[in-house]
């Protein structure tokens, strides 16, 4: 929410505003709260303005991260939870999974570094360009998120993404102070990241959602939430989507489950599960392709070659 101000000769009016976004409208709520204020006026009228634009969000419900779901729709969530089979990682397939997850996250994202330079680029002490700084920054996050202690927090998202882009990006480790939009290959907007103005507070909402509601939800669907609408939010100017995964599998890991890769080949179907649940809120398809990719990288790092 954020202070709008409107001046007239002598007159300034102020406003409490508040972003929201309905299907593939970005709405507003604007509350009056008077006029030529004292600093103490402006935050006494701001505090019962925003309490009453929460009582409107709530009547109207809003895709403000504010899940309400009920026990049995929560049951039939965590139902899908079941269809993976946990297994745990040798060291050498731990290996072979960092070298395909690290291959197949940045070239979701345009990395032109093919499958067979990962290796060789890791193995590097001193790398030469922006896109082997990102292949060895995000081995560095995979190995991060497998030892840290620490659990979801705006402080975890920005190291995540620090690790990932120091050194190519000059915002990295910084969430952003613009408004961002995703286009597809034709140049049209497929998603709209929240309103700048609103980022704090749907951070905000975020973490506290996690921590009221991470009992509730098994392992999988968890991480698939948390995955899903982190994408919606679009927290950074760049690297949301190479943030995001490694969230999603820093919630599988903290919950003794198995990581899972998704693959370039398929970028297209996890794509249009992000948009089924940002329009709609709907995570099922993103779950039913979780599973697939679950059984594809079992299958990947226990068969590849050792190199």
């Amino acid at each position: 929410m954020y202070i709008e101000k409107r001046k007239s000769i002598n007159i300034v009016k102020y406003y409490l505003v508040h972003s929201y976004r309905d299907e593939d409208r970005v709405e507003k709520i604007r509350k009056y709260l008077g006029k030529n204020l004292s600093r103490k006026e402006l935050e006494q009228a701001k505090k019962k303005a925003k309490e009453r634009i929460l009582e409107l969000l709530d009547e109207i419900n809003t895709n403000v991260f504010k899940f309400s779901l009920t026990k049995n729709q929560i049951e039939s969530l965590n139902r899908y939870n079941d269809k993976i089979e946990v297994v745990h990682l040798s060291k050498n397939e731990w290996k072979n999974f960092i070298e395909d997850f690290v291959y197949n996250t940045n070239a979701i994202e345009g990395s032109t570094v093919t499958e067979e330079e990962v290796p060789e680029i890791l193995r590097k002490k001193k790398v030469e360009n922006a896109e082997e700084i990102e292949t060895k920054g995000v081995a560095k996050a995979v190995a991060y998120i497998r030892k840290t202690k620490e659990d979801v927090s705006s402080n975890l998202l920005l190291k995540l993404h620090d690790l990932c882009f120091k050194g190519s990006k000059h915002f990295s480790g910084k969430f952003r102070n613009m408004n961002v939009v995703v286009r597809n290959s034709l140049g049209e907007i497929i998603h709209s990241g929240v309103p700048k103005e609103e980022l704090k507070d749907y951070l905000e909402d975020f973490v506290v959602w996690y921590k009221e509601n991470k009992n509730k939800f098994k392992p999988l669907i968890l991480a698939a939430i948390m995955h899903n609408q982190f994408e919606h939010i679009h927290p950074f100017q760049d690297g949301n989507g190479r943030v995001g995964r490694l969230l999603f599998n820093f919630i599988l890991l903290k919950n003794n489950y198995p990581p899972i890769n998704i693959m370039l080949e398929d970028r297209r179907e996890y794509y249009q599960t992000l948009q089924e649940y940002s329009k709609r809120d709907d995570l099922k398809p993103t779950l039913r392709f979780l599973i697939k990719q679950y059984k594809k990288t079992l299958k990947e790092v226990s068969t590849k070659k050792k190199k």
